[in-house]
């Protein structure tokens, strides 16, 4: 038997589809993701260096902000309680605080490739919108509140012309009660992503449990999230748990990488216009 004949990648798209979303749905099954339908049917809209996301493209469920959104929802005992008000949010890189504070977030660097679609149209690109997005630190606390002298791991960014935008962070750790997890904001335009009012979807994100546990049993930082995550699950988790199969690959990205050179995290967010 030649090497080619174990590649998978031989048996083309519908191949690897199907072993994509096996992997994120895990024992909720495809066929509830699909409706009844086929991997094969989705090929059909599943355009050449588009996210697989894209393939299904519904709306991410609205999900809760959280205690911690630093977006003038709530006070937070820090600084501000609303970072986006401040300049030096909009940006690639999350990793430091900007102003009084230009600590770094210690943790195994994670690249967050976002693409934003209109889920009307098959996730076609929504230039111009801007997302929000914050998290944890490696052993669980959020910045401005219980990191109160930091605002890092919080950042915008602006939807180029393609739709696409990215983050440079770290990944985050597991806290009690919670699967690990990414919060964001959708904005329609950098200009009026001041103020939580002006959002037109709130969400999260849900990392891949492969990648989860592979980073929590062996990078060094994470110990106190090897205990906590093992504790939870998808269905367990009082935010993720009541979506649709749909939903839920749509709100965890792909992620590819290693411990040793870090992770690239790609996913498509479904917004209604």
């Amino acid at each position: 038997m030649s090497d080619h004949d174990h590649d998978d990648h031989k048996h083309g798209l519908e191949f690897d589809l199907e072993r994509l979303l096996e992997q994120r749905r895990g024992r909720r099954g495809v066929l509830a993701l699909l409706g009844g339908g086929s991997v094969a049917a989705m090929v059909a809209t599943y355009a050449p260096g588009a996210l697989a996301q894209d393939a299904i493209c519904v709306v991410d469920a609205s999900e809760t902000a959280g205690p911690y959104p630093g977006d003038g929802s709530n006070n937070a005992p820090g600084n501000t309680s609303n970072i986006l008000s401040e300049s030096g949010v909009v940006r690639s890189d999350i990793r430091s605080s900007f102003g009084t504070s230009t600590n770094t977030a210690a943790g195994i660097p994670l690249t967050l490739r976002i693409k934003i679609g209109d889920a009307g149209n098959g996730c076609a690109a929504l230039p111009g919108h801007a997302i929000y997005v914050w998290h944890c630190t490696t052993d669980g606390r959020y910045s401005l509140y219980t990191a109160p002298d930091e605002n890092y791991l919080r950042g915008v960014q602006v939807a180029d012309a393609d739709g696409y935008m990215t983050f440079t962070t770290i990944f985050p750790g597991c806290y009690d009660g919670r699967w690990p997890h990414i919060h964001f904001e959708v904005y329609p335009s950098l200009d009026v992503a001041t103020d939580h009012r002006n959002a037109v979807l709130t969400s999260q994100f849900a990392l891949p449990a492969e990648t989860c546990k592979e980073v929590y049993d062996t990078a060094s930082g994470y110990e106190a999230s090897i205990g906590t995550f093992a504790c939870i699950s998808i269905d367990s988790d009082n935010v993720f748990r009541d979506n649709s199969d749909a939903e839920m690959t749509m709100m965890t990205p792909t992620m590819t990488g290693n411990i040793t050179d870090g992770y690239l995290a790609e996913v498509t967010v479904g917004v209604a216009v």
